[in-house]
């Protein structure tokens, strides 16, 4: 039976519902409400929240405590925490009094460290971060985590947050000026003394936070890249310096406008953006990794998950079969898609012990996950399930592949039928060779498919064996193999594609 949790992440800027339902070795984000409650807005000069900003958040608290009664979600299963503005205000304790009273919502307030040690749960559990620093900045604070072998070893938090930075240092509604900028740099980096570890803990940095998912979105229509959502995309330092050149460049209500950055956040992307390019120059980080995941998921897989930490034990695997399991098309429901994806697995690695490729590790577990996804559509629809299949793999994405792994996973899920294997769209994010691996893929996952195509496991295997430049699969099967030889003798064109070599069944 389904378990629906909710989690309500009370922020200095936004207030956010998100509920997450998890089921019989699936889960995901099922609905969701937001907010730009800006309940830290004036809490820097005065040390308390305001009356226009309480009131607008109690009201979006009933809200969220409606909406929860409305879907049959228990009371005991609300996760509310509040993060930097109540915690500072002097007055927190009377709003969240009466916040609660009118709501019936409990409200846990978190420490520093706690906002921190969710925002670690949360990128660990959503990339492939094992040793690194994960950088969290929300409206109020600014949260750091150094990361080693997957757990938090130094971790702190900062009152840096893109509202009250914005406050104090680009006050107005005109462009920033050249001096506001130093001295909110100059102030950032003065603070960052605090963190002598920075510098220290290798190349890679992961973000999360709406300001961060937002510049992502921003760079991504700069640079005129395919989008898949911001998953896995690498914002460079170089792209990053353009972007807050160019957004000082405007003012508040146009910086509002700036594609790919949300209205709301218009009069405060810039002061975020600022905090998150000194970090990035204080600590010598030359890209910033973006997973759309955030405090909310630190929240439930710390409810969800086993362990201390509670960890998935490796992500990417977690991802695909997550996402298979949502359309019943895990190895534990579909003895279909269990089986095409042994074959196509057993292909590739013969195919490599002969000498017809060179077996690429990560190659191979893009063609798993493929294998896994490619009929995930049928839900959809029979007729073009490839093309839905795509779109769902593109859509929903794949905590802990980069951009174009997915990309290549999404591409031959979409040729795993018919059709000359391509990039199309996503060849700006390939690399040198990506468009053999595709086509090799592609090759032994529409193989193993029509090795499968009666969907009885008829074929236990195909075995290759390689005579004067021609391959030749020799299938062993349990009965009449006559439709998967069929099938199968029809790829000839995509195997030479692929392989260079000529194919017999």
């Amino acid at each position: 039976m389904a378990e629906q949790i909710a989690v309500a992440d009370l922020g200095s800027n936004s207030f956010r519902l998100v509920v997450f339902t998890a089921a019989d070795g699936w889960w995901k984000r099922t609905d969701e409400i937001y907010e730009a409650v800006r309940i830290g807005e004036g809490l820097a000069a005065t040390g308390e929240l305001g009356e226009p900003g309480m009131a607008r958040a109690q009201a979006t608290m009933e809200v969220f405590a409606h909406f929860c009664s409305a879907s049959g979600i228990e009371p005991g299963a609300v996760l509310a925490v509040a993060t930097s503005a109540i915690r500072d205000a002097s007055n927190s304790a009377q709003f969240l009094e009466r916040a609660q009273e009118a709501s019936g919502l409990r409200v846990r307030v978190l420490s520093g460290e706690e906002e921190a040690r969710y925002g670690y749960l949360a990128t660990v559990n959503s990339t492939t971060l094992s040793d690194g620093v994960m950088l969290d900045i929300g409206g109020g604070s600014m949260q750091l985590v150094h990361v080693v072998g997957r757990h938090s070893r130094e971790l702190d938090s900062w009152r840096l947050g893109a509202v009250r930075m914005s406050e104090r240092f680009l006050p107005g509604d005109g462009p920033a000026k050249p001096k506001q900028i130093r001295e909110l740099v100059g102030y950032v980096t003065a603070k960052l003394e605090r963190a002598p570890w920075l510098g220290r803990c290798g190349p890679r940095l992961v973000g999360i936070g709406g300001t961060i998912r937002n510049l992502a979105a921003a760079a991504q229509r700069d640079l005129e890249v395919a989008e898949a959502g911001v998953q896995g995309f690498v914002i460079t330092r170089k792209e990053l310096d353009r972007l807050v050149e160019d957004l000082a460049s405007r003012t508040p209500a146009e910086r509002a406008k700036f594609p790919g950055i949300k209205p709301s956040r218009g009069d405060i992307i810039l002061g975020g953006a600022i905090v998150v390019q000194t970090v990035m120059e204080v600590g010598g980080f030359e890209g910033l990794e973006v997973t759309e995941a955030g405090l909310r998921e630190g929240v439930f897989f710390e409810h969800h998950l086993d362990g201390d930490p509670p960890l998935f034990e490796d992500v990417r695997h977690a991802s695909v079969v997550n996402l298979a399991a949502q359309y019943d098309m895990d190895p534990a429901h579909s003895p279909h898609t269990a089986h095409v994806a042994r074959l196509a697995l057993g292909l590739f690695d013969e195919l490599a012990a002969a000498g017809v490729h060179e077996g690429e590790a990560v190659e191979r577990e893009l063609l798993w996950a493929a294998a896994l996804l490619h009929d995930i559509g049928m839900t959809v629809d029979y007729d073009d399930h490839h093309k839905h299949s795509r779109y769902l793999v593109l859509n929903a994405g794949l905590p802990g592949f980069e951009q174009r792994e997915l990309a290549l996973i999404g591409q031959a899920v979409r040729y795993h039928r018919k059709g000359t294997p391509s990039l199309g769209p996503f060849a700006s994010l390939a690399v040198k060779g990506d468009e053999e691996r595709l086509n090799r893929m592609s090759a032994c996952l529409r193989l193993a498919e029509d090795l499968e195509r009666s969907r009885d496991q008829l074929v236990r295997a195909a075995h290759v064996a390689v005579e004067d430049g021609t391959v030749r699969l020799d299938l062993d099967s349990e009965g009449d193999d006559r439709v998967p030889r069929w099938a199968a003798g029809r790829e000839t064109d995509l195997f030479a594609r692929a392989f260079d070599r000529q194919l017999t069944v």
